[in-house]
């Protein structure tokens, strides 16, 4: 046999030993809680237990002095405005930081005079956005009356309004029937009297 395999064989058998141990308790606590007996012990126990604990807790009371409970809230208490504190200290750091900085970058005044370079040059490019916008409303307005001009400018010969070329139809319309012939009127009358 080689020792590789005498180990082996060890720690397979620690792993059998631990695993039958390990099942054996188990089993005896399952049985041990299903006893009525014990179970009822271990009830008995817990509220023994819990009496005694309240009864602590009113005589520390009666006595004027904290509890394990009171001493633990407190505790919590105490670390919590701890931290908080922290965080005041942090903030008070910070601020001081930003106060002790140099003055020239992050003075006040400094920041005005930026301010106000920056509204003057916004106001510069509105005005010249406003110009810029006024000489396009002016060609626009331009290029509209063009036309306009245009036509108003060309000779009375060559455009007649739409009064005057109206005109001639309208004479034509308004001949009386009496200019007509009057053979072809009655001829018509005539032909269209039934015969009897």
């Amino acid at each position: 046999m080689d020792d590789g395999d005498a180990i082996g064989d060890g720690e397979g058998l620690r792993r059998r030993v631990t695993r039958q141990g390990e099942e054996t308790i188990g089993k005896l606590a399952q049985e041990l809680l299903e006893n009525p007996v014990v179970s009822g012990a271990l009830s008995r126990a817990f509220e023994t237990r819990e009496r005694a604990m309240r009864a602590q807790e009113a005589a520390l009371g009666a006595l004027n002095l904290p509890s394990a409970s009171d001493l633990e809230r407190l505790t919590r208490r105490v670390r919590s405005v701890s931290q908080r504190l922290e965080g005041i200290e942090d903030g008070l750091d910070r601020l001081d930081d930003r106060l002790q900085r140099p003055a020239a970058g992050n003075s006040l005044e400094g920041r005005l005079t930026s301010i106000e370079r920056t509204l003057e040059r916004l106001e510069a490019a509105q005005s010249a956005a406003t110009a810029d916008a006024a000489t396009a409303a002016a060609a626009a307005a331009a290029t509209v009356a063009a036309p306009a001009t245009a036509a108003t400018q060309t000779t009375p010969a060559t455009q007649a309004t739409p009064a005057q070329r109206d005109k001639p139809a309208a004479k034509q319309r308004s001949k009386p029937a009496a200019k007509r012939e009057p053979g072809a009127a009655g001829a018509n009358a005539r032909a269209r009297k039934p015969s009897s």
